[in-house]
């Protein structure tokens, strides 16, 4: 259904262009930027590129004036470019490294959304939604757990008939903030994991030495591959499953509940963490310890330079877009909408601070706040 929304969104928004272009006021969009159109580009992580595609297609209409483009490359490209200073800002939910802030100079990252990652899989003639446990999806990723009928597996689903398949596992081969936020879940699920493979953007996957590996590029790259492959499992952001309709577990949390993913869960995560916030404006909001929270909740983040702007009038815009995009209710049900979740008051007052401390030739960027 979200899938059908974003579509009609989206044709709606084409056809008031077509006709705002007949009466001589056209919005400045990617392919027809008018004249002294302010451009701002964008790139990095896949985890928010559904939001920021609406947010992109809405705000032409809120400021006309500006064309803002984002690429979904994966957070490490983002990083990179941002670092070496080829586009205006990053997405990532990768976090910055000590050698990424010092080649920077002046980064920032503000938390801006979270979301959640979830286990999709396909299992053909399983229609019901199938249970995992923090234990068991370490164990399958870890190559312990190789076929879905495992006594560990079929524990947690009494009442449902599971194939004894083996088990394909789908994971990113690009470097990830997805796989940053899946991997440190992992971590504190399993200290077999936690000791082994480890948390990063990029790890070695056990699965891949034992042959029931596969590699996919990008969230969408994931999802496709577990859509295309049967008997797998894979982990995407979860509008990626939302939209695509990909069946994904729900799962037995840290405090023993089972929960699903989405806005309610991912609240209950962040506010496991309040307060948790690092002097970088970071924070791990992994495995909390609530009742109702989803265990692989994750920040993503959009990185700017505060200091060494020079383009002070696309400064400026810049900033207006990303107080519009913390602040505004369409923006914020366009997020919700997609099983993102906006931030808290209290964490969007110290973004929306943060971001006030920028300077462009030395001056503060006013924002138009």
């Amino acid at each position: 259904m979200l899938r059908s929304r974003s579509f009609v969104v989206v044709s709606l928004l084409m056809l008031v262009s077509v006709l705002l272009s007949a009466c001589g006021g056209t919005p400045a969009s990617a392919g027809n930027a008018g004249t002294g159109s302010v451009q701002i580009n964008g790139a990095g992580a896949t985890f928010p590129l559904p939001v920021y595609t609406e947010w992109t297609y809405a705000y032409q209409y809120v400021d006309p004036s500006v064309v803002v483009n984002y690429q979904g490359i994966g957070s490490g490209g983002g990083k990179k470019g941002i670092v070496d200073g080829t586009i205006d800002f990053a997405g990532s939910d990768s976090l910055l490294t000590d050698e990424e802030y010092a080649a920077g100079g002046d980064l920032q990252m503000y938390p801006v959304l979270a979301g959640a990652v979830v286990p999709i899989y396909n299992l053909e003639g399983v229609t019901s939604t199938i249970v995992l446990d923090r234990a068991t999806l370490a164990d399958i990723y870890l190559g312990k757990l190789k076929t879905w009928n495992d006594p560990a597996i079929a524990a947690l689903n009494p009442n449902v008939k599971l194939p004894g398949a083996g088990i394909s596992v789908i994971h990113r081969s690009d470097g990830s903030g997805t796989t940053e936020i899946f991997t440190r879940a992992l971590a504190a699920f399993s200290d077999e994991w936690k000791n082994g493979p480890g948390a990063g953007a990029s790890v070695e996957w056990p699965v891949d030495k034992a042959g029931s590996g596969v590699g996919g590029k990008g969230n969408a790259g994931v999802a496709a591959a577990v859509q295309n492959t049967p008997d797998s499992i894979g982990y995407v952001e979860l509008s990626y499953a939302v939209q695509n309709k990909i069946q994904f577990a729900r799962m037995v949390n840290k405090a023993g509940q089972t929960v699903t993913a989405g806005a309610a869960s991912l609240q209950a995560a962040m506010a496991d963490f309040a307060g948790g916030f690092d002097a970088k404006l970071t924070a791990n909001i992994v495995d909390g310890a609530g009742a109702a929270s989803w265990p692989m909740a994750g920040y993503t983040y959009i990185i700017l330079h505060t200091g060494s702007m020079k383009d002070c009038a696309k400064a400026q815009k810049l900033l207006q877009y990303l107080r519009w995009t913390l602040t505004d209710a369409g923006a914020a049900k366009r997020a919700a909408d997609l099983g993102y979740s906006v931030l808290p008051d209290s964490v969007r007052t110290i973004v929306l601070a943060k971001l006030g401390e920028v300077t462009c030739n030395g001056r503060p960027v006013v924002s138009g706040e």
